[in-house]
């Protein structure tokens, strides 16, 4: 339930169009509902803004799918992130207007009619083409959560030339999110060209001794452009998050 639902709510019940009880019915799964393997936070909207996120790895599709049927029937955009082709299934099976978008990895609802779209855009670059997933995760992310988003693929520090024709798209982003593996060196770069923050997604893109994405992480740690901040190695959902919160309108 978001802020504006339970206003609603209280108005209808203030001015007599809903009585006390069935008001009550509505909010009986606040603050969250238990359905055995999970405890779904309907509250967590009213506390932080933003609905709880379904991290579908290691669930059943059942848990999965269950999980999802709880958070739609409060009415409000859901995502699931980290879901293969058979817990998506088991969603579409249920919500057959939801979208897997299967390069995320990611299922989204969208039921919401009172979104607000923040007026700031957030710009995703990704250093090559095996970091597409992450990418995108962190697109699907962002945009189910209110924000113009824009993605600029395939344009890592071994081409320089790439990035540099793309100077004006990075000024006009409030938040930039910076996908990279290897040595992870884009994110530094891409912080000298721009003012807006940027967030350093490591991915585990790499060959032997990049392990699994911890060269690029300690690379982008060590990141010499004051702008850069990093999260986890491959959570794109994770910058995407973040990115919301700083694009935020006031």
């Amino acid at each position: 339930m978001t802020k504006h639902q339970l206003e609603s709510l209280l108005q209808q019940v203030q001015q007599g169009s809903t009585t006390v009880e069935a008001a009550a019915e509505r909010l009986r799964d606040l603050p969250f509902e238990d359905l055995g393997f999970a405890k779904v936070d309907h509250h967590r909207t009213l506390r932080t803004g933003m609905p709880e996120v379904i991290f579908g790895e290691s669930k059943t599709p059942e848990q999965v799918a269950a999980i999802f049927d709880s958070l739609a029937a409060s009415g409000i955009d859901v995502l699931a992130t980290r879901v293969d082709r058979a817990r998506a299934d088991a969603i579409l099976e249920r919500h057959p207007t939801a979208i897997f978008h299967q390069i995320a990895r990611c299922v989204t609802l969208r039921q919401r009619t009172d979104r607000h779209l923040s007026s700031g855009l957030i710009t995703i670059l990704c250093a090559g083409t095996s970091d597409l997933p992450v990418a995108e995760e962190a697109r699907v992310t962002a945009e189910i959560m209110g924000n113009p988003v824009e993605l600029i693929a395939d344009i890592g520090v071994a081409g320089l030339h790439r990035l540099l024709a793309q100077r004006e798209r990075l000024t006009a982003a409030r938040v930039l999110i910076v996908c990279a593996g290897m040595e992870g060196a884009l994110p530094s770069v891409v912080g000298g060209l721009s003012s807006a923050p940027v967030i350093a997604v490591p991915t585990s893109v790499g060959y032997g001794a990049s392990f699994n994405g911890l060269a690029a992480l300690l690379g982008m740690l060590n990141s010499c452009s004051p702008n850069v901040t990093v999260v986890n190695i491959d959570n794109g959902f994770g910058a995407a998050y973040v990115a919301t919160l700083i694009n935020r309108d006031r």
